[in-house]
Order: structure tokens, then sequence, then C-alpha cells
């Protein structure tokens, strides 16, 4: 597939989409932007709902790709998480076979299987192929969100790469992070390559930078020909100096955090909910 001419790009206010609409023009993309919120510095932007169907198909039109972020980015009640993620990707993805659009780059999330054990030392790398096991409604969103990519490739033709995204932040924030993080670079050039791979069908694909303390399998992501250059364990001796207990909680490399999932604090009786599941 050759490089999309004109890529929608939804949840172009937040945070990943800040980043990514400084980073996807350099690799010739040119982008439409669209969110509920306002885009700041972008008075051509659309401003609506995925529930708003001329909206979104008018700014659909004539697309070659989308990049798909929109809905709510951390944990919150499921009638919220239901209107926004699920039937917020639902209206996408209609909107997409409307309009003939034949590729969609989607944000899924680690938290799609934020249950799974992480593997303990000598054993392989987490493989995209676990089954699902999300920790928080938002992860249960994604979970939805990876299926009806499968539904629209088979029933419709839609090619879809849902990235499981780990932690993308200029840098890691915590020990989890330093397994998950992808960096504000990483994430340009993987959703780069989710754009441009040839005959990706539906492919999910975990999306995080090349870091020392990877717990999962990149050789979907690199499949598609991403090449990440940046590793946390850059960050690592700052973050584990802050870390209650320093060392002792975040582990070595190749070792697990304590919680021994893959979903970390997410897993627990009650979720985070003013953070970002990240």
């Amino acid at each position: 597939m050759t490089a999309p001419r004109t890529v929608l790009l939804t949840g172009a206010a937040g945070r990943i989409g800040t980043m990514l609409r400084a980073r996807l023009p350099r690799y010739g993309h040119r982008l439409r932007l669209f969110d509920a919120r306002p885009v700041e510095g972008a008075p051509e932007a659309v401003t609506a709902e995925l529930a708003d169907g001329p909206a979104l198909r008018a700014a659909l039109r004539g697309a070659d790709a989308v990049v798909h972020l929109a809905g709510i980015p951390l944990e919150a009640s499921f009638e919220d998480i239901l209107r926004a993620n699920i039937e917020g990707t639902y209206h996408l993805y209609e909107a997409v076979r409307e309009t003939g659009v034949r590729r969609v780059v989607s944000a899924s999330s680690n938290h799609a299987v934020g249950f799974t054990p992480l593997p303990a030392a000598g054993e392989p790398p987490l493989a995209v192929g676990v089954p699902h096991r999300p920790d928080t409604f938002y992860g249960l969103s994604k979970c939805f969100g990876e299926d009806l990519a499968s539904l629209y490739r088979d029933r419709h033709g839609i090619e879809t790469v849902s990235l499981r995204i780990g932690a993308c932040l200029p840098e890691p924030r915590s020990v989890r992070m330093l397994s998950l993080w992808l960096s504000p670079d990483d994430c340009g050039r993987l959703v780069h390559a989710a754009l441009t791979a040839e005959d990706v069908g539906h492919t999910v694909a975990y999306g995080s930078s090349a870091n020392t303390r990877l717990l999962w399998d990149l050789s979907t992501a690199r499949a598609l020909g991403y090449a990440p250059r940046d590793d946390s364990e850059v960050y690592a001796p700052a973050v584990l100096a802050a870390a209650r207990g320093g060392p002792a909680d975040g582990g070595t490399p190749g070792r697990p955090p304590v919680s021994g999932l893959l979903g970390g604090e997410f897993c627990g009786d009650e979720p985070p909910r003013r953070q970002r599941p990240d």
C-alpha cells in the first residue's frame, strides 16, 4: 500500500492525537482533524461527535485511511464508555464502510488483556494471540473495537491494524511503564507502518518502544515495518529511585512488576479513574 495522501485523525485534540499531528506529516501524510473538542491551532478541524453521522461522513469522503483515537482514554462509568468508545467506534466503522475508506489504524490498548499474567524470567514474551482479558470497562471497549474490526474485515473487506498501545508519553512515569513505554517518535513510526503495510487484513500488534524491560512480543508490529529506536532504560534509574521501595518494587530487566498481571493496579477491585490507563 502506498503512503496515503489523506488521513482522517479522530481524537486529534487528545494526547496521542497531538503527538501524531506533529509527526505523521513528516512521512508525507496529509491530515484531516476530527474531535469532539476544538483542536487548538487548527481552525479547519471538524468539531463533532462520532455519533454525528453527516459530519463524520463528510470528513471521511476522499480520505485514504483513518487513524482512530477518539473516545474516553481512561476508566469511566460503563454508560460513558458505552457511548463514547463502543457506540462511537461502531459509528466510525459504519461511516468508513459507507464512504469506501479501506484502511483503519485503531488505538486498542494493553488493557484489553490486562488480566493476563506476565511472563516470568526465561519465559517467552506475551504474544498478541492471548485471549481477551480486559481489566476495566475501558479495556472491555478495546476488546469490542478489536472484534468489530475483525467483523468489518470479514464482512466488508475493511483492513484494520489494532494497536495495543502501552504508555505513550514523553517519558515513563512508573516502574510498570518501563516495560510498556512507547515514545512519541516511536508512536509516529508505528502508526506510519500500520498505515502503509501491505495486506494487513485485521492485524493486532502491541505498541511500545524497544525497551530493555519489554514483556510482550513486538514481532507483529515489526512485520508491519515498524523499527522502534527508543528504550525506556535511560529513565530507569530515576523511575526506580522514585518508586516506593526502590528497585525491589520494580524488579530487574526481564522480570514482571509486583502485581504479576499486565494491567497492574488496574486489575484491583477499584481501578483508578482519575488517570489514563497506560
